[in-house]
């Protein structure tokens, strides 16, 4: 009966770990295909005590960006304006952003609003990265009033 030598033990172990190491190169998922920023959610917001109506997304950076970079997001504006701009620095602190307009109003409902979305270096000479993506609101602004229901943090009846 011959026995397994040492040799052979040692040649199979490293023709296993080879398969499994093939095995994993070719099924992994390569960071550089994936975009800089992914769009975790967003859409319109309505505060029926404040009489405001905005809009926004937050926003998870999915590659490795440099401290200081900047995320900046182009907002069409509902009433037909000049586009909102809203840029935020990334820091180490976290991977999670989130960009919002100020107040907007002519909102329709249904009606997409479009959102560029763009990554710069931390000077703002050169884009790393770009996206576009709509959202569009289920309601219309005519629903909130044109002041503010409240006022103050206890939410006393705006005497106006």
């Amino acid at each position: 009966m011959k026995l397994i030598s040492l040799r052979s033990i040692v040649v199979a172990a490293l023709v296993f770990c080879g398969l499994l190491f093939a095995v994993g190169w070719f099924t992994r998922n390569d960071p550089s295909e994936d975009p800089y920023v992914k769009v975790l959610g967003g859409g319109f917001m309505f505060n029926y005590r404040q009489g405001e109506v905005f809009y926004g997304f937050t926003a998870q950076v999915m590659r490795p960006l440099a401290s200081g970079s900047i995320i900046e997001a182009t907002f069409e504006d509902p009433a037909g304006g000049a586009p909102l701009v809203v840029s935020e620095r990334v820091s180490t602190m976290t991977d999670r952003y989130a960009l919002r307009t100020p107040p907007v109003r002519g909102v329709e409902a249904k009606k997409p609003y479009k959102v560029s979305i763009r990554v710069y270096d931390r000077e703002k000479i050169s884009m790393i990265w770009e996206t576009d993506t709509t959202f569009a609101s289920q309601i219309s602004d005519l629903v909130v009033p044109d002041k503010p229901l409240t006022i103050g943090p206890g939410y006393h009846l705006n005497p106006d």
